[in-house]
């Protein structure tokens, strides 16, 4: 789980806005009001993931994923099918 953590946080990292720091990303962050992502990083962070983790992340998926644990449990559920 700490391998998808880590993979997550450096694809996080790329969309981060200049007032947010890679030390920010945490399990509990909420991607949008915490780190400040928008709507339109959002995808690309969505799409990088399923490029990353070869899977498909549905839009009920992309709606639940509120923070970083979130996209962690999106993932691995992913993973397993």
């Amino acid at each position: 789980m700490n391998t998808i953590y880590e993979k997550l946080k450096s694809i996080i990292t790329v969309y981060l806005p200049e007032d947010v720091e890679v030390n920010d990303i945490t399990k509990d962050s909420h991607l949008m009001n915490e780190l400040n992502i928008n709507s339109a990083h959002l995808v690309d962070i969505v799409l990088d993931i399923e490029d990353e983790f070869n899977i498909e992340i549905s839009n009920d998926d992309i709606e639940q994923m509120q923070t970083v644990e979130d996209a962690i449990q999106a993932i691995e559920r992913k993973l397993k099918d």
